[in-house]
Formats: C-alpha cells, structure tokens, sequence
C-alpha cells in the first residue's frame, strides 16, 4: 500500500508542476502581448504626428510617410542654412568687407558689410559716410551678437557706372573701403579708451575684392 501511495501521488505532483508551468507561459504570453499592443499604439501615435506635420500624406504608407519627412527635414534645412549666409558675425575680429557685383542685367552693385562693437554714434557715422558717396542704397541688414554688431549693405551708384571700366568701378570701391575703414579706425580707438577693466583684444581684418563677381 505503500508503494501505491507513492506511486498515486507521484502524478499528482507531476500535475501541480505542470499546472504552474503553464500558468506562467500564460502569464509570459499575456506580458508580450500587452508589451507589442503599447509599441504598436506608439508607432502609430508618432506616424499620426508625423502625417500632421507633412502635407498631404493621408494616403501614403508608411514607407513613403517617412521618405516625405526626410525631404522636408533637408529642405528645412538647406533654407536655415541659406537665410544664416552672411549673418554670422566674426567675435575675433573687426571686420569690412567690400564686394563688387555685375549682374546680368548690367547692374553694377557694391556689397558692403562692417562688424565691430557697438557704439551709441556708429549708426550716425555710418548714415552720413555712406551718405557723402553718393549711393543708393537697395538692401540693408542689422545684426547683433553680445557687444558686437555687423551691418550688411548692398548699394548701387547714384552715378552711371559703365561696368566694362574696370577703373571706375574700383575707384568707387576703393572710396567705400576708405571711409569703413576710418569709421573702423574711430571704433577701435574709442574701445581702446574706453573704461573696462580688461581692454579688447579684437584683431582688425579688412578685405575687399579687385575681381567682379556676377549674380544672377
């Protein structure tokens, strides 16, 4: 009798072993399932967003949804890059420049920037130094960074300007780079005076171009 005790009761514990097996696969299975239901509600959530922020995409599947995003995340790119040309503004350096351009229409244009530190007259002396050269002024840009400011310019002559005279048109430039450079003059010696208690070791930079550029 004793020996069918153990042998009924041997199954019986076998039973309760695989009983708890089971429960736990059921358990392990249930987990995955909740765990993939969650994923999947995410991915749609961020490809809902992204279908939002994309124009016309309602039809599209995912592949195409995400290709369209990449194109307009370059884009978006490629148009901060564009619209930053020109106003990065030099923290070493003081800086003029003084570009010549000839359009194709026979334009001749002088673009013009200056980047310093800021004093309360540099606009003043900057409106009547230009103003002495006789220019018309078709574009003009402010920036500032800190102490340091960079103004942009793009002027034409008042004057005709036969853009096949190369002596002309570098006479002009060369009068423009001139009177920079003294408004640049009165910038570092001003800062050079100027109550701080650790003077400005800015290095000056002055460029301009003999060459024409043309611009379409």
């Amino acid at each position: 009798d004793g020996e069918r005790g153990e042998l009924v009761k041997a199954p019986v514990g076998v039973g309760k072993k695989s009983g708890v097996s089971e429960e736990k696969v059921v358990a392990a299975l249930k987990s995955h399932s909740e765990a993939e239901r969650r994923r999947r509600e995410r991915i749609n959530s961020h490809l809902n967003t992204l279908r939002s922020l994309v124009p016309c995409t309602e039809k599209m599947d995912k592949a195409a949804l995400l290709a369209e995003v990449i194109t307009q995340v370059k884009q978006l790119q490629k148009t901060a890059t564009e619209s930053a040309t020109g106003l990065i503004i030099p923290m070493d350096d003081d800086e003029v420049r003084v570009e010549q351009h000839h359009d194709e229409d026979g334009t001749f244009s002088l673009w013009v920037s200056l980047c310093c530190e800021y004093r309360p007259e540099l606009m003043l002396e900057l409106r009547q130094a230009l103003g002495s050269l006789h220019l018309n002024t078709v574009k003009a840009e402010i920036s500032t960074l800190g102490d340091r400011i960079k103004n942009v310019f793009v002027f034409t002559s008042k004057k005709d300007i036969d853009i096949e005279d190369a002596e002309s048109c570098q006479l002009l430039v060369n009068s423009v780079h001139q009177t920079l450079s003294g408004i640049l003059d009165k910038v570092s010696a001003s800062a050079e005076y100027s109550p701080r208690t650790t003077l400005p070791t800015k290095r000056r930079r002055i460029s301009y171009f003999d060459s024409s550029s043309s611009s379409s």
